[in-house]
């Protein structure tokens, strides 16, 4: 039995759910908010599930609608809608602890999205989302010295952006 779009997109999209949700969160802190960056890509990717070339390819093909719409969403220049970390946004019976990792989440998105886009994109897929170098290569389409060149000064650029933001906080 021939199986339709919405079923092979569906076997294709549940396992790769969870790392396609991280590096959305990391990705559109402070843009939009990350389920409506989902929820906009997975319809477009549904839409064109058609002309993906490989089932292996299929997250690397969310991962490009999703740069893409973040694209358009800057030059349309639309409204942000960024989480807010309020007393209204810890639930009931969690921890200190959770609280204090929500936030400290947030700062790190926050320090995040002010490096440039292509080294943030290259951090969140290495670190977050937990993609090889060669995965990543083919994504971004650069060579391999270029990636591990892109991670290591985003990791000192995020390093001195985290110390300058702890010592205004002293």
């Amino acid at each position: 039995m021939k199986e339709n779009q919405s079923e092979h997109f569906m076997r294709l999209y549940e396992p790769v759910h969870d790392r396609f949700e991280r590096f959305c969160k990391a990705r559109a802190h402070g843009e939009i908010h990350f389920k409506d960056l989902m929820h906009d890509t997975i319809l477009i990717a549904l839409e064109r599930i058609n002309q993906l070339k490989s089932d292996q390819a299929f997250l690397h093909f969310l991962f490009s609608i999703a740069v893409k719409t973040l694209s358009n969403q800057k030059r349309k220049n639309r409204p942000s809608y960024v989480d807010s970390f309020s007393e209204k946004s810890v639930p009931l019976g969690v921890s200190a602890n959770a609280a204090d990792q929500k936030i400290e989440i947030a700062e790190l998105y926050t320090q995040l999205s002010l490096l440039d886009t292509v080294t943030r994109e290259c951090i969140i897929l290495f670190e977050i989302s937990g993609f090889t170098i060669k995965e990543i290569m083919q994504i971004q389409g650069m060579g391999e010295s270029a990636v591990k060149q892109r991670l290591s000064r985003g990791r000192k650029q995020l390093v001195e952006i985290i110390q300058s933001s702890q010592r205004k906080i002293a």
